[in-house]
C-alpha cells in the first residue's frame, strides 16, 4: 500500500523575502593608552595578590627565630667590651700566678670569647716554674689565656730542658701555654747559646726539648755552644 503525505497550499505572499536592514558600523579602534589602561583595570586585582604572597613569603623566610635572636643579640664583629693599659692575671688553684697579660688597649668578642690585644706583654709561668715572656704588636687569645696568637714583630723568651736560654722571632708565632708549645707557618729565627737558626716555620715542644723546623732552613752554630735538641729535628714538611 503506498502512502502519500499532502502539503496544505502557500501562497505567494507566504515566500517573500524581506531585504536586510543595514550593517552595523565596524567598532573603532581604541588608542593603545587607553587599550593599555583597561588591560591595567582588568588584571589589577591578580597583580596586587600576587605581589601580597610574595611579600608575605619573603617575610617569613627572612625574620629570625628566638633563638637566633638572642643567639645574634651581639654583633660578631663589635666588642662588648674595651679595655685602656689593662692587665689580666690567670692563677692556678694554689694561687699562683701563671699568666700575665698586658696592653694598650684590649677588646673582648663575646660571640667567641677571644680578645684582642694591642701592644702586648705576656708573662707565663709553667709548671716547673719556668718563665716565658712574649710581646708582639698585636695578640688574639682565647678566653682563659691559654692559647695567645702573636701578631707583627712577635717575639718569645724563654728556657729550653736544660735551662739554657732560647729565643723565637718572627711575624706570627702561635703559643699553647698549658701544653707548652709554640708554633710558627711563616719565617722564623731560633737562637739558643749564641746559635741561630732560620726557617719557614716550626714547631718547639719544650716538654720533649724538640724543635721541627719547616721548609728552607739556616744555621749559624758557635763553637763550644751546647746545641739545643731541636737541631736534630730540622727539615721540611
Amino acid at each position: 500500500m503506498a502512502l502519500q503525505l499532502h502539503l496544505p497550499d502557500l501562497s505567494d505572499g507566504a515566500l517573500a523575502l524581506e531585504p536586510a536592514g543595514p550593517a552595523p558600523p565596524p567598532r573603532a579602534r581604541l588608542p593603545w593608552h587607553q587599550r593599555l589602561r583597561d588591560l591595567v583595570v582588568t588584571y589589577l586585582p591578580l597583580l596586587l595578590m600576587g605581589l601580597l604572597a610574595l611579600g608575605t613569603w619573603w617575610l617569613v623566610k627572612n625574620t629570625p627565630s628566638a633563638d637566633q635572636s638572642r643567639a645574634e643579640g651581639v654583633p660578631r664583629e663589635e666588642p662588648d667590651y674595651t679595655m685602656q693599659n689593662f692587665s689580666v692575671e690567670r692563677f692556678d688553684k694554689n694561687g699562683h700566678l701563671k699568666l700575665r697579660l698586658q696592653g694598650e688597649r684590649m677588646r673582648h668578642f663575646a660571640a667567641t670569647d677571644f680578645i684582642e690585644i694591642d701592644q702586648v706583654r705576656m708573662h707565663a709561668v709553667g709548671e716547673d716554674g719556668r718563665v716565658t715572656q712574649a710581646t708582639a704588636l698585636r695578640a688574639v687569645a682565647n678566653g682563659d689565656g691559654s692559647e695567645v696568637q702573636l701578631i707583627g714583630d712577635a717575639r718569645v723568651d724563654s728556657r729550653g730542658p736544660r735551662g739554657e736560654p732560647i729565643q723565637f722571632r718572627g711575624e706570627f708565632l702561635h703559643a699553647f701555654l698549658n701544653t707548652e708549645r709554640v708554633r710558627s707557618h711563616l719565617p722564623v729565627r731560633v737562637t739558643s747559646n749564641g746559635s741561630e737558626f732560620t726557617a719557614a716555620g716550626m714547631d718547639y715542644d719544650h716538654l720533649s726539648g724538640q724543635l721541627q723546623l719547616q721548609g728552607k732552613m739556616r744555621a749559624v752554630l758557635q763553637p763550644n755552644a751546647r746545641r739545643p735538641a731541636a737541631a736534630a729535628s730540622a727539615g721540611t714538611r
